[in-house]
């Protein structure tokens, strides 16, 4: 059982390792192509939403925002309505990067699932959003300063 995270760590940095390395030529680095698809599928998003869908904490998602900004790839507006909120939006490079990025995103899918039925392919990612949502938990009540009793 002890396995499960170690594994599913595993894959996740090789994937994530693989990814830099392949959207370098794109001046995209550290894990930054997470946060420019999530602004591309949701336009006029806010970093805290952002925060929530990447599971990161607030000062790692700064920092690759404003790198995201800083090279072009996407722009803070004023939210029409609460000039406190800053909503991101995707410019032309951000946009015209996407598409490569998901391509690769279906690739990498497409290589985990490998020799996959249809049904154990569901059954996979059924248990990881269910394994997804339980971790969840933990990390709402510790990033408000709770601590877990172990």
């Amino acid at each position: 059982m002890n396995e499960i995270l170690r594994e599913i760590g595993m894959i996740a940095r090789a994937l994530d390792s693989i990814s830099n390395i392949e959207f370098k030529e794109f001046d995209l680095t550290k894990g930054q192509y997470l946060y420019l698809v999530r602004i591309c599928e949701n336009p006029g998003i806010i970093q805290e939403q952002l925060v929530d869908m990447i599971k990161v904490d607030r000062s790692t998602a700064t920092r690759a925002i404003q790198k995201l900004e800083l090279n072009g790839f996407i722009e803070k507006k004023d939210d029409p309505k609460n000039k406190k909120i800053k909503r991101l939006f995707p410019l032309i490079k951000g946009t015209s990067v996407y598409p490569f990025i998901k391509r690769e995103n279906d690739y990498s899918n497409l290589v985990a699932l490998n020799g996959f039925s249809t049904q154990e392919a569901e059954t996979v990612v059924n248990l990881l959003q269910r394994i997804r949502k339980n971790v969840e938990k933990d990390w709402e009540a510790v990033k408000k300063g709770n601590k877990r009793d172990y």
